[in-house]
């Protein structure tokens, strides 16, 4: 076994692929920026570079044909599944791999555990697209592939011997693989479904990951993995409102931004007196008129809560826009954009400064936690715009208390509205490094409570 091979460092720069089509590559650059590493994501190690701690779920680890040697998970020429024991939803996986010549393996995600990996579940291709053997390959056959289902761009692989690295992501339907830097794969599941409708894996939603072996030798390392949720219910305590001063907070580590009941932590304005006060001592109320009311300190990386809800009468009728959850409007039969006649309620918070990267608030059917200033912006890619959307409407009724728990960590936001993951590690493009905390104006009277801050 040749360990020796060469090791280069990874950069987005390396195994750039040829490409003269201007769609492709504005493609590939939304992808990239959808991929980038989250800041919140807690990684784990799948493989811990000893043994099969994680994996083993037919019972069989070296057995299928795969050992461990100096850190580094090797197949035989008898391997078949490599299966991890826990199953995986919503994820992002990292690892090394390095081929023989002419191997071939496949990465096998949202498998049951029994049948082809490539059906049952679906199969992303590893493969020596370079042997001779393979020169006859289908377009959903080469490296980085969902096999029988979706493409992959070429040109990406690292030369037999050499490390590469991929990372595998999926979230509800999009199902990205990203390698050496570049994004090869961007597959749509519930599309793909559509297309394909007697494929049983690519309607699953959950499942083990493997390494479908096909008896050829290929070395994995360094394999990590970081869950990630939408819509994931909170079961804590202190993710829900509680209708009255939170006296559990400070216990978890927050402080309060309203201390002693007072304004005292929040910027002076002389057209917010009168506008913005303080009730029994817990309750920010706002009559609907002034400014944005700012904090005095600035904040870098943060988790904030904050209580709201809705005193007054809406400011009429009116028609806003359904919203998909790619971040665009959905369109009927006639080509023109869907709406559905709300109650106008509208306002938010405020982070690091700006109004552009405020969390909404608001009656509108996505419900609120959207960050309308960049989902809305057309010139931003399609993904960051979707990462921005709610993922489901978590708000509960008018004139009810909510509350906000919104993590600010680099450029990265997560918001949790009343205990449901609403935006997961959405990236904020151009977000100060630093800012004040607000509360906006938007003409709808509105009381905040049970305002805390952690810096992070």
């Amino acid at each position: 076994m040749n360990l020796t091979a060469r090791e280069k460092p990874w950069s987005s720069n390396q195994f750039q692929p040829h490409i003269n089509n201007t769609n492709a590559m504005k493609a590939l650059a939304a992808c990239l920026i959808a991929l980038s590493l989250p800041a919140s994501a807690d990684w784990v190690e799948l493989f811990n570079g000893k043994d099969f701690t994680n994996f083993g779920a037919s019972g069989k680890t070296e057995k299928n044909g795969y050992f461990v040697k100096d850190g580094i998970i090797e197949s035989s020429g008898k391997s078949r599944n490599l299966i991890t024991e826990k199953q995986y939803a919503d994820y992002i996986l990292e690892f090394e791999f390095q081929l023989t010549a002419g191997a071939n393996n496949g990465l096998g995600v949202h498998y049951p555990g029994s049948g082809d990996a490539a059906y049952t579940g679906m199969e992303l291709q590893i493969l020596d697209n370079t042997a001779d053997k393979y020169k006859n390959l289908k377009e959903w056959q080469f490296h980085g592939s969902v096999y029988s289902l979706a493409p992959s761009l070429r040109g990406h692989l690292a030369p037999v011997g050499d490390w590469n690295k991929q990372r595998v992501t999926i979230r509800g339907p999009r199902l990205t693989v990203e390698l050496n830097g570049v994004c090869i794969t961007d597959a749509n599941l519930d599309e793909l479904s559509k297309k394909k409708p007697k494929h049983q894996g690519v309607k699953r939603r959950k499942g083990h990951i493997c390494f479908a072996g096909h008896g050829d030798i290929i070395r994995v390392r360094k394999m990590r993995i970081a869950e990630i949720s939408f819509g994931e219910d909170k079961s804590e305590a202190w993710y829900q409102p509680t209708g009255k001063a939170d006296d559990t907070l400070g216990g978890l580590g927050f402080t309060p931004v309203m201390k002693g009941g007072s304004l005292q932590n929040f910027a002076e304005d002389a057209n917010n007196k009168g506008h913005w006060t303080v009730k029994d001592g817990w309750i920010l109320h706002y009559d609907g008129k002034g400014t944005n009311l700012w904090t005095s300190k600035e904040y870098k990386d943060f988790t904030t809560v904050v209580d709201w809800r809705w005193t007054g009468e809406h400011s009429g009728k009116r028609n806003q826009p359904v919203l998909l959850l790619n971040g665009l409007q959905k369109t009927g039969a006639d080509k023109k954009g869907v709406t559905a006649e709300i109650d106008e309620y509208d306002s938010g918070v405020l982070l690091r400064g700006a109004v552009r990267t405020q969390v909404n608030l608001w009656n509108w059917t996505v419900g609120s936690g959207e960050v309308y200033g960049i989902r809305n912006d057309g010139k931003q890619p399609l993904p960051i715009r979707a990462a921005l959307t709610p993922r489901v409407p978590a708000d509960n009724k008018v004139g009810e208390w909510n509350r906000y728990v919104i993590t600010v960590k680099g450029d990265r936001l997560t918001v949790v509205l009343n205990g449901k993951v609403v935006l997961h590690d959405a990236q904020l493009p151009g977000v100060q490094a630093t800012g004040r905390l607000g509360f906006q104006h938007h003409g709808n009277p509105l009381q905040f409570a049970n305002i805390f801050v952690k810096e992070l």
